[in-house]
This record gives structure tokens, sequence and C-alpha cells, in this order.
């Protein structure tokens, strides 16, 4: 195996403002809540943050049907149906939504144009959890499309009403494709806004795009279901450069370095940045000493606490101060 001779560090990286929130509201809950503290799926698609989460006491479930009644549950960044919320309703579970605002917004966008009568469109990947919560705000209303190929089997009962709505984690390149193949043939739909795309998506792939060209090799720091993380790698095998996703150091295979100049690091959204330390640590243990950073974007999105979490740490912080 050679050793590399420079290590270059993409940034933005790493987790997203949504994904900081998200791991807020679990390490608050379980502060803050007796009892057990549910999670419905993963809070975000990261092995290592679940994982870290669970050793604290986080109870992670995939259905509400594994939580008992009168429980404290918290939904995770990728949203859910309205189906789930009268779920935990039914069950009277103390409900901690952790949804990313974003993801909310797009929620919000759906249920608005279900009302003015029209068509929904939404741009996304089948399965991820993200569009399956997005799809259940109109049941029957949002016909999913993950391709420009699919477009053309779209048959839509009023091709004058129609709206395109994206899920969040696809950046502006990722949607533009279909979205152009869906105005070519829908000439008065309403397309999505772009601020319905996640900033952290495409300031990563951004970043990607900067690197690839300076780097014989990247890696891409991220779970094998992390849909952003993923698109990391693929951006950059789409210029040309040799990619792999790898959750830690340990998957890194020896033999990917051989020839190997220069390497270059970056992670999903919902990546920590320890594990980026880690890697790093282990280019300084093999003798490297070159390492620099490409910095393409200055990141300073902040997402507010779900309310009912914040009032209730505020009750809890009161409760312990002393009566004068």
């Amino acid at each position: 195996m050679t050793k590399p001779e420079k290590v270059i560090l993409a940034r933005p990286r790493g987790f997203c403002a949504g994904v900081d929130r998200a791991i807020d509201v679990v390490n608050i809950a379980l502060e803050i809540y007796e009892g057990p503290v549910y999670v419905r799926k993963e809070i975000v698609h990261n092995k290592h943050v679940v994982d870290e989460l669970r050793g604290k006491g986080a109870i992670f479930v995939d259905s509400l049907d594994e939580v008992p009644d009168g429980a404290t549950v918290i939904f995770s960044a990728h949203g859910v149906s309205p189906e789930v919320v009268g779920q935990a309703a039914r069950k009277r579970l103390k409900v901690i939504d952790a949804t990313c605002p974003l993801v909310t917004k797009v929620h919000l966008e759906a249920r608005r144009f279900a009302r003015e009568g029209r068509s929904i469109i939404l741009v996304g990947h089948e399965g991820h959890d993200e569009v399956i919560g997005t799809m259940g705000q109109v049941p029957n209303k949002i016909h999913l499309v993950g391709s420009a190929e699919e477009v053309d089997s779209l048959n839509l009962p009023d091709r004058e009403k129609i709206a395109v709505i994206t899920q969040t984690t696809l950046s502006v390149d990722d949607t533009r494709d279909v979205i152009d193949a869906l105005k070519l043939k829908f000439t008065n739909i309403i397309a999505p806004a772009h601020d319905d795309i996640c900033y952290a998506t495409q300031n990563r792939q951004t970043a990607v795009k900067a690197l690839a060209g300076a780097v014989d090799l990247l890696l891409v720091i991220g779970s094998k279901n992390s849909s952003n993380s993923c698109r990391l790698k693929e951006v950059s095998e789409s210029v040309g450069t040799r990619a792999y996703l790898i959750d830690d150091v340990t998957e890194i295979d020896p033999a990917w370095l051989d020839g190997v100049r220069c390497v270059g690091i970056t992670a999903g959204a919902s990546a920590p940045e320890s594990l980026v330390e880690e890697l790093v640590r282990s280019f300084r243990e093999m003798g490297v000493t070159d390492f620099q950073e490409i910095d393409t974007v200055r990141e300073e999105v902040q997402f507010s606490l779900p309310p009912e979490l914040a009032r209730d740490r505020a009750d809890r912080l009161a409760a312990r101060l002393p009566v004068s």
C-alpha cells in the first residue's frame, strides 16, 4: 500500500442544521423526561449516531405499534404522515416532533396544492423515509417520479392544474432533468421553489465538485441508507474521480490507496465530524503531513428546538431553581 502525499478536506461537510437539531432533541429528551424515550425510525440516517443514542438509552422502533401507550416518542428528522400522527394520538403518546423544518415546509406546500385541487408530482426516491412521510400528507393525490424517463408515463386528470414538490435531500442538479421534462410535458406546471431543496445537500455537492478535480480518490463518510451521502459518491464519479462510501475508517481497503497521490475527504449531512477526525488521524499515523481544506460555502443556518421540547426543558430548569 502506498502512502498518499496529500489529503484535502471538503467544506462544508457533515452535519446540517436539521441533523444537529434532531440529535439535540433526542439528547435533551433523554435528560428531561422520566421513563423510556422511543424514537420512530432512525433519527437520522447514520449508523454511528443511532448507536451512540441507543447507548444513552434511546429506544429505536420501526412502528408505533412497538411503543407502549402513554410513552414518549420522537419523530425522526425525515417527517411522518398524518396517519402516524393520528396513531400517536390514539395511543396517547407524548410526541416530540424532530422533523426538519425544510421537510415540514414541503408538507405544507403539498397540503396547499391539494386544497387548490392540483395534482401533485413529488420528485424523489421511492421508499425513502422522507418520501413516505410526504406522500402520506395527501394520499392518492401525489405521484412519485424518480427520473426524467418516468415523466413520459405520467397520466394526470387535469394537465392545467399540476404542481411539483421535491424530496429535500436532492440537490438542484439532481432534480433538474426531471423538472425540465415535466415543464415540457405540462406547460402550466407550478415548479418547486429553490428553497425546497436542502441547502446542505446542494452545498455538499458543490464542495465535492470543487474537490474532485484536485484529488485522485474521494472518501465519503456516511451510511449506505443516507441518500445525500450516496449522492456525494455519485457526484464525484460523474466528474471522473473514483469514490467510496464508508461508515468509518475501518472500512477502507488499503488497495484503494495504491498509486494514489492525493486523497479527498467529505462527509454526508448526517455523518459526525468525529468520524472525519478519526480518518484524518489515521492518515497522520500513516505519515501524511500535508493536509488542506477547500472551503466553498459558509453555512450559518440554525433551527430552533421543537416548541413542546423547549417548553418542557424550560419548565424542568425552572423547577430546579431554589425558591427565594
